[in-house]
């Protein structure tokens, strides 16, 4: 089974989505010692954002490295992915991202009854982490994003592990992490 592990925060060794998703990763390695997990840090290593020349695949170098970001999604039964809120909305280096990996013909096509997603079977865990309180208020554009977006492409198991209210307090922000810390999923063979 193959896991990737992606990041966007940019707050590094501050991150509480950074804490969750390596709380996860370490779950599901402990229970699945088979599991081989790739990593990559969206704030780190940035994708450059979709641009006509990207679409065209103008540069064949570029077009490769997006091909590899792709293939890198399609080959991964779980992906747990570490989704701040910043501004209301996912890190613009993880929108990037899934401008990758949505690709018509690939991952999603259109048919005469609508849309149909070509990447299911595959796991999606969140780690949602925000300043304020978002979740189910109109204010929340990160949750029904990710739903929309995977759920587009044929993922039906979408999991989240949302902490909220970090910045209110230090006690605020202890307790809503070890909240989120206590409900963080089991691999499906393990829930059982």
């Amino acid at each position: 089974m193959n896991l990737l592990h992606l990041d966007a925060s940019v707050l590094g060794d501050q991150s509480a989505s950074r804490v969750l998703t390596a709380a996860v990763v370490a779950r599901w390695q402990d229970a699945l010692p088979r599991l081989r997990v790739t990593y990559r840090d969206l704030a780190a290593d940035p994708l450059p954002h979709l641009d006509g020349a990207a679409l065209a695949k103008a540069d064949p170098a570029r077009a490769a490295a997006d091909e590899a970001v792709l293939q890198q999604f399609l080959a991964s039964d779980v992906i747990v992915l570490g989704a701040p809120m910043y501004n209301f909305g996912v890190p613009s280096t993880l929108k990037a991202w899934i401008d990758r990996i949505a690709v018509a013909g690939r991952t999603f096509r259109y048919t005469e009854n609508g849309p149909q997603g070509l990447a299911g079977g595959k796991t999606v865990i969140v780690a949602s982490t925000r300043g304020g309180v978002h979740a189910g208020a109109a204010s929340d554009f990160v949750e029904p994003y990710l739903r929309q977006v995977f759920g587009f492409l044929g993922i039906d198991d979408i999991r989240f592990v949302t902490a909220e209210g970090l910045a209110f307090s230090p006690g605020d922000r202890e307790r809503a992490m070890a909240e989120a810390l206590a409900g963080l999923p089991l691999p499906l063979a393990q829930a059982a």
